[in-house]
């Protein structure tokens, strides 16, 4: 058995502290870096490309969590009826399914994103086939998603949806 000095048992408790910092400062960095804080513009198109149909897909089958994930905690979405829903609501509504969807789905070739430093808006038209509350609704809608770079990665923020378009202007 080896027996340390007193001497020798502080330096194993300092060296131990910093072997801890260290650590700490490692884990933080590969945190950062993972969150693409220096990512070029086209990687963060591709980003924000693929959260925003995730977040779409996520609706679509009522996935209250990955939404959770995604949506900012002050989120806010205005429909073009001027309804306000903010995160919560969603989230509420997602858990007690009160949407089962068909579809929820961007229109192939229409989905575009723009980025400006920490902010990207993402348009597309999206084809909407659902039952809410005994209803059917089939329709397409033109909506701008924006997303914010935070500390955390993307999340996104604000929403904006058109009235539903009608039925010969969205084919």
């Amino acid at each position: 058995m080896t027996s340390f000095t007193p001497h020798t048992r502080d330096l194993i408790q300092v060296l131990s502290g910093y072997g801890k910092l260290i650590l700490m400062l490692i884990a933080l960095s590969l945190g950062t870096a993972t969150n693409d804080l220096n990512a070029s513009p086209e990687e963060d198109v591709k980003t924000v490309a693929a959260l925003d149909t995730k977040y779409q897909a996520a609706v679509k089958s009522n996935d209250a969590a990955t939404m959770d994930q995604i949506l900012a905690d002050d989120f806010v979405l205005v429909t073009g009826r001027g309804k306000v829903s903010r995160k919560a609501d969603l989230i509420e509504s997602a858990r007690k399914k009160e949407v089962a969807y068909e579809r929820q789905d961007e229109e192939p070739g229409t989905q575009k994103v723009r980025v400006w430093g920490d902010t990207a808006v993402v348009t597309a038209l999206l084809w909407i086939k659902a039952v809410q509350g005994g209803k059917p609704a089939d329709y397409k809608l033109w909506f701008s998603d924006t997303y914010v770079r935070t500390p955390a990665g993307w999340r996104y923020v604000f929403g904006q949806a058109s009235l539903p378009l009608p039925q010969a202007e969205s084919k």
